[in-house]
C-alpha cells in the first residue's frame, strides 16, 4: 500500500513538469512572434518590426499590426498564449494539492485559477479591458491562497517574489487605467511578465521537488 501511494505521488509530480516546460515554450513563441511582427506601435506607427521598448504583447495578437499591415505574428502569438493559459491552468489545478487548506478552499483556488486563465486567453479580442478586469477579479482567490501557504511554510523568497509580481501587476493596471507614465508601460509590462513567470516557475519547481503531496 505504501509503495502504491509513493507511485501515485511520483506520477502527480511528473505532471508538474508540464507547466515548467509550458513556460519555456511560451517564451520561445513570444520571441518567435516578435520576428514576424511587421511594425508600428502606439508611439510610432511607422516603426519597422517589433520594438521592445514601445510594443505591447497584445500588439503581437492583433489581426493587423499598428502600421496597418496584416500581422504575420498573430497565429504564433496566439499559439503561445494558448500554451501559456493551458500551462497556468494546469498549475492552478495541481497547486492546491500541496496546500493545507480545507477541501472547499482547495476547490475555490483550483477552479477560480482555471477560470481566470480561460478568461485571460481572450485578451486579443475587442473585450480587452473587460477581460483584464474579470480575469483580475478571478485571480484574487488563487493568489491569496498561494500567498497564505507560502507565508505559513516560511518560503520567504517565493513569498516576496510573488509580492513583487503582484505589485508590478497592480502598477500595470494603474498606469493603463490612468494613462499616467504610459510611455513606460510597454517596458513595465515585459518586466512584469518576466517576474511573474519566474515566480510561477519557482513555485512549480518547488512543488515538483517536494513529495509531501496531499492525496486526499
Amino acid at each position: 500500500m505504501f509503495l502504491n501511494k509513493k507511485k501515485i505521488i511520483k506520477v502527480q509530480n511528473n505532471w508538474m513538469l508540464i507547466p515548467l516546460f509550458g513556460i519555456i515554450i511560451f517564451i520561445f513563441f513570444y520571441f518567435l512572434a516578435t520576428l514576424y511582427y511587421p511594425g508600428g506601435s502606439n508611439f510610432d506607427g511607422k516603426s519597422i518590426g517589433f520594438d521592445w521598448i514601445n510594443n505591447y504583447w497584445c500588439d503581437l495578437t492583433g489581426k493587423y499590426a499598428k502600421n496597418g499591415k496584416t500581422n504575420e505574428a498573430r497565429n504564433i502569438a496566439l499559439t503561445g498564449m494558448l500554451i501559456l493559459c493551458f500551462t497556468l491552468s494546469l498549475f492552478w489545478y495541481y497547486l492546491p494539492k500541496f496546500f493545507h487548506e480545507s477541501k472547499f478552499n482547495q476547490i475555490m483556488i483550483k477552479y477560480s485559477g482555471i477560470c481566470a486563465m480561460f478568461v485571460l486567453f481572450f485578451l486579443f479580442t475587442t473585450f480587452h479591458d473587460s477581460v483584464i478586469a474579470l480575469g483580475g477579479i478571478l485571480s484574487i482567490i488563487p493568489l491569496i491562497g498561494t500567498f497564505r501557504e507560502l507565508y505559513k511554510n516560511k518560503l520567504t523568497k517565493l513569498f516576496f517574489l510573488g509580492l513583487l509580481s503582484l505589485l508590478l501587476i497592480l502598477l500595470n493596471y494603474l498606469i493603463y487605467m490612468s494613462n499616467y507614465f504610459i510611455f513606460f508601460l510597454p517596458v513595465i509590462q515585459k518586466i512584469t511578465f518576466i517576474v511573474f513567470l519566474m515566480w510561477i516557475f519557482a513555485i512549480n519547481l518547488h512543488c515538483f521537488l517536494n513529495e509531501k503531496v496531499n492525496c486526499t
